[in-house]
């Protein structure tokens, strides 16, 4: 078995457009995919991350590191990740297509983490 990441990208502010029960409906949903996870024992870890305005970027400058933000300019933010073991990139693409959070916009980055 192989370590994938899978990397939760989603725009807040349509998440947050959402009305609360419809939310609150896909993420019973989503822990249901992580308690299958959990039974067939792929899942290794997750993390949930705080709202994009609570971060900073760094970045270098011209001659020094440069904080700015607390944006990264993109359309999609980070919202957490999921580790998991998989046979494939596609076994993992599989996985991350259970997620109920692609139907409204959410957008799921897979990667296979390399062994050091």
């Amino acid at each position: 078995m192989t370590q994938f990441l899978l990397l939760c990208r989603f725009n807040e502010d349509a998440w947050n457009a959402i009305p609360r029960s419809e939310r609150d409906a896909i993420m019973e949903k989503y822990h249901a995919v992580l308690d299958g996870l959990d039974r067939e024992g792929r899942h290794l870890g997750t993390g949930k991350l705080e709202p994009v305005a609570a971060g900073r970027t760094v970045r270098w400058g011209e001659d020094r590191p440069v904080t700015d933000g607390p944006f990264v300019e993109t359309k999609e933010h980070l919202g957490g990740y999921h580790l998991i073991e998989a046979e494939s990139l596609e076994a993992a693409a599989a996985i991350a297509a259970r997620f109920p959070t692609l139907l409204r916009g959410g957008v799921m980055e897979v990667r296979r983490l390399i062994e050091s």
